[in-house]
C-alpha cells in the first residue's frame, strides 16, 4: 500500500510563486516515475510534469514550460513542484502520482500509466 500526501497549495496573487511538496511512505519509490497533474472542476485532469527516478530526465506541459520544476529527493521519498509566475489559470487541484512498474517516458502524460494518486492540494492564483 502506497500513500501520498501532498501540501504547500494555497491562495497567491498572480505573479507569485508556490512550492508543492509530495510525500509518499508505504513502500519504496526510488525506482519509478512520478507526475504532478491538475484539475478545474467540470474539465479533465491534466498532466502537468513528471520526472524520472533518477531525476534526470523531466517532462512539461507546454503550458507551464519556464515556469515550473519538478524535482525529487529520494531519501525523503519526496517530490517537488516549484511554480513561479503564476498565472491564474494555473487555479486547479494538484494531484501528484506515482508509477510503480516502469513504463515508456513517452507514456508518462497518461494518467493511466500511474498507480497511486495523492489526495490533491488546492492551488488558486487571483488576478
Amino acid at each position: 500500500q502506497v500513500q501520498l500526501v501532498e501540501s504547500g497549495g494555497g491562495l497567491v496573487q498572480a505573479g507569485g510563486s508556490l512550492r508543492l511538496s509530495c510525500a509518499a511512505s508505504g513502500r519504496t519509490f526510488n525506482n519509478y516515475a512520478m507526475g504532478w497533474f491538475r484539475q478545474v472542476p467540470g474539465k479533465e485532469r491534466e498532466f502537468v510534469t513528471a520526472i524520472s527516478w533518477s531525476g534526470s530526465t523531466t517532462f512539461y506541459a507546454d503550458s507551464v514550460k519556464g515556469r515550473f520544476t519538478i524535482s525529487r529527493d529520494n531519501a525523503k521519498n519526496t517530490v517537488y513542484l516549484q511554480m513561479i509566475s503564476l498565472k491564474p489559470e494555473d487555479t486547479a487541484v494538484y494531484y501528484c502520482a506515482l508509477q510503480v512498474q516502469a513504463r515508456r517516458s513517452g507514456s508518462w502524460f497518461r494518467e493511466s500509466t500511474y498507480d497511486y494518486w495523492g489526495q490533491g492540494t488546492q492551488v488558486t492564483v487571483s488576478s
